[in-house]
């Protein structure tokens, strides 16, 4: 059974400076967790932290119910990919491998057969007397996990391995991480900064923001249910519109803004008279003014983006609109320079403190 991992007010320091402070999650063992953020928002901070790498200044670490302060990383069960993947250029791949195999004593043939069986599971079969350089980078991806499960962690921490691939591989080698995490039942905590790759592949995700844990949650509920405004507009693109709430029934907020009287679903425990946002999904959006609440906007443009073309316009207040169209209604969506109206249902937005 692979290991849980519990950060309990955890805070790291350097010296006045605090990069992170009060964390607090639990990843479940056999769990597909991600940490998401943009740069400097302390994630890796984190993931080095669990590694051993740095003890924190404040909080307790327990992996398998067991505190770590104290040990280093080779007391740890568990296992780090770094960015740059690290393999050894001059080593062919089973040997790379097998390394820290190496390091804990084993035989050569005890190692090979390891390697081999690894090579197996990463679909890399006969591949393990090449060298590095003559892998592609996706191949040299799977190696690097290899490697890392050679010594059997029950935690392994990706730091963004997958940041320096195209695109396409990046979306395939996703897939076959969350193929392969789900083959081997390993506790994984993945950092990254890019959303999509994150809510594709998680089991939960924790968001982060200049060193303070914002919200955990499923993808769906990261998506559907932001618990701050910054999780409303770092996850997925969102429309924020400012007001005032004048009622809230049942769940329900009416906004009072430039634009009118608009409704959304009450969140991040708002009350009568407070100032928010609401924040509605491109996808939300209707073109033709279909929908319980109504936005007029000029269309400034519309991207083609394959599956949907974007629609970037300016509200009567001045702030910026972007609309999803699905591109089998692009034929008839409204011209660039003219007035459209945009409607979307109460259910589909969320009302937020402003902030």
């Amino acid at each position: 059974m692979s290991h849980s991992v519990e950060l309990q007010a955890v805070g790291m320091s350097f010296g006045a400076t605090r990069a992170v402070g009060d964390v607090n999650f639990t990843v479940n063992g056999g769990e597909f967790f991600s940490i998401l953020g943009p740069s400097g928002c302390g994630k890796t901070t984190i993931l080095r932290m669990i590694a051993g790498f740095l003890q924190p200044t404040e909080g307790r670490i327990l992996i398998g119910g067991k505190n770590m302060q104290g040990l280093g990383p080779n007391q740890r069960p568990t296992a780090m990919i770094f960015q740059s993947l690290a393999l050894f250029p001059l080593m062919p791949v089973w040997e790379n491998i097998a390394f820290g195999l190496e390091a804990r004593g084993a035989s050569k043939a005890e190692r090979r057969k390891k390697a081999d069986e690894l090579l197996k599971l990463i679909a890399l079969e006969g591949y393990g007397d090449r060298m590095p350089g003559e892998l592609s980078g996706g191949q040299r991806q799977r190696v690097a996990i290899a490697r890392a499960l050679a010594v059997e962690p029950q935690v392994l921490l990706l730091d963004e391995p997958l940041s320096a691939l195209d695109l396409k591989l990046r979306q395939h080698m996703r897939a076959e991480l969350r193929a392969l995490q789900k083959r081997t039942g390993v506790t994984f905590i993945y950092i990254t900064h890019d959303q999509s790759e994150a809510l594709a592949m998680s089991d939960r995700i924790a968001v982060m923001s200049a060193g303070v844990l914002q919200q955990v949650g499923t993808p769906r509920e990261l998506y559907d249910n932001p618990a701050t405004p910054f999780v409303a507009t770092f996850v997925g693109e969102n429309n924020a519109i400012a007001g005032k709430v004048t009622t809230i029934a049942d769940g329900i907020a009416a906004v009072e803004t430039p634009l009118g009287s608009l409704r959304g679903r009450a969140n991040g425990g708002i009350k009568t008279g407070d100032k928010v946002k609401l924040y509605v999904r491109p996808e939300a959006l209707v073109s033709g003014g279909a929908g319980e609440n109504v936005l007029t906007s000029t269309v400034d443009r519309i991207d083609f983006e394959g599956a949907f073309g974007l629609a970037y316009g300016r509200l009567q207040d001045g702030s910026q609109l972007i609309a999803s169209i699905p591109s089998t209604d692009l034929a008839n969506a409204p011209a660039t320079g003219s007035q459209a109206s945009f409607g979307f249902a109460t259910q589909h937005a969320v009302v937020l403190p402003d902030g």
